[in-house]
């Protein structure tokens, strides 16, 4: 592999080709298992790809927090009874998109 050309910029860096020829920068620090794990990784169709990516990420965030999973299952309850009871009327979905809408154009 051939360093790329701003590797000033990017630090140390090598540049390979991924199997549908478009190019990919990986670190020089990564192992060679890590290297042919991708390489194997990258051979996967797509739905397998994805599910390696999913548990690979869940793998990162550890072990999950008992007491944000039941404060979210309480505020979840809390809105729903809330709906129900009719104690909020809610909005319209063209309002709500709207809403979403102009607070992301402002980003």
């Amino acid at each position: 592999m051939e360093p790329c050309h701003d590797a000033a910029t990017l630090g140390r860096v090598r540049c390979s080709t991924l199997l549908d020829g478009a190019p990919r920068v990986s670190l020089v620090s990564v192992s060679k298992l890590g290297e042919k794990l991708l390489e194997d990784a990258l051979k996967l169709g797509l739905p397998e790809r994805a599910e390696l990516v999913a548990e690979l990420l869940a793998s990162l965030d550890g072990a999950p927090d008992e007491d944000a999973e039941a404060a979210w299952a309480a505020e979840i309850e809390r809105r729903a009874a809330r709906a129900r009871s009719g104690d909020d009327p809610g909005r319209p979905w063209p309002e709500v998109r709207d809403h979403i809408r102009t607070g992301l154009s402002k980003r």
